[in-house]
């Protein structure tokens, strides 16, 4: 199957989510199960023991109320309101402290400040995604100070994902049925298998669309994805998607509540492609790009009607943003508050 795809939908392929519907329905049913049985070893092994080693303690004296008693005062916290995500910025305006200390823990534990990685469906895959960069193929133009990003992250441009696979779901990037690259572990999901190889210090994580069948739960999943990240010491990027595949945009809120909440980067791309033609889409899930040149070239604004040159300029200032974040002691919350 994989030769057939590759011989002859090459030039497609490399371009949109390009894919038979039975390979994507069997890895959908298999992720079904995979996750219904990780589920419930979780809930069972999670369960807590009623038993307690712990000696009685002595009956305690009685403590004198203090006079007048008043209730504490509960914790407000803020939210957005629900269509808030469509008109917050494109690209993060900083790092925030949390963030921050995620970025010292990975450090600690030996991540590579220079490299980051991407996790995701077609829309992150090689070439159109960042591949070029890598290989020199690009045109920076009016956005050369962006030089410093693609010096800074040599390497991790071009480089195959291990998390990142055409019809990739959020819930698929955690289990290792979705995993058939030699250098991975049987048992060992696409994220944790790009995580040990590569050891990013930051994670674009691009998922959604596929996630729009609701076969798993997306905000649940995304947790978890999110929480896996987190806890490797790699800054997990969340970033919205160009499409309406779910048809109420309900995917698109709940990262950004989910960015929001966690207080991590968010690259709404969905607001930037709003004046494209057609969105940005060249059908209903899938970018467009230019069959003449090369989606890293921005040098003319012609070049920059195709979601797939919007899509790697942003990308690139996105990176820059936290390549300079926790090197810059006035960082700052991501996402602005109500």
């Amino acid at each position: 199957m994989k030769k057939i795809i590759t011989t002859v939908l090459l030039s497609l392929f490399l371009s949109g989510c390009i894919s038979t519907e039975e390979e994507i329905q069997k890895r959908v049913a298999q992720t079904q199960l995979a996750m219904g049985i990780a589920l419930t070893q979780s809930v069972e092994s999670a369960t807590p023991s009623l038993t307690s080693s712990l000696t009685p303690s002595l009956t305690p004296s009685p403590v004198p109320t203090l006079l007048p008693t008043s209730s504490p005062t509960p914790a407000i916290t803020s939210t957005l309101a629900p269509d808030a995500w469509q008109t917050l910025p494109v690209i993060p305006t900083g790092v925030s402290m949390k963030m921050c200390q995620v970025y010292k823990l990975g450090q600690m534990l030996g991540n590579n400040p220079r490299a980051f990685s991407k996790v995701g469906d077609c829309q992150s895959m090689l070439p159109d995604f960042l591949g070029y960069i890598d290989e020199g193929h690009y045109n920076l133009s009016k956005y050369s100070y962006l030089q410093s990003v693609i010096d800074f992250f040599a390497g991790s441009f071009g480089r195959n994902s291990r998390a990142v696979k055409n019809g990739l779901t959020a819930s698929g990037v955690m289990v290792p049925l979705w995993n058939d690259w030699k250098d991975c572990g049987v048992n060992e999901t696409p994220l944790d298998c790009e995580y040990r190889i590569h050891r990013p210090s930051f994670a674009i994580i691009s998922v959604g669309t596929n996630d729009a069948n609701g076969v798993v739960p997306f905000e649940t999943t995304l947790r978890r994805v999110i929480d896996h990240t987190i806890g490797h010491g790699i800054v997990p990027i969340l970033v919205t998607k160009a499409d309406n595949a779910e048809g109420d945009n309900s995917i698109n809120a709940t990262i950004v509540r989910l960015a929001y909440e966690y207080d991590i980067p968010l690259w709404n791309f969905w607001l930037v492609v709003q004046p494209l033609p057609d969105h940005g889409l060249r059908s209903p899930e899938h970018l467009t790009y230019s069959e003449y040149g090369y989606p890293t070239d921005f040098s003319n604004p012609e070049n920059m009607q195709y979601a797939f040159n919007v899509r790697n300029l942003n990308a690139l200032e996105v990176l820059y943003v936290v390549m300079n974040g926790c090197n810059d002691q006035t960082t700052g919350d991501v996402t602005p508050k109500p």
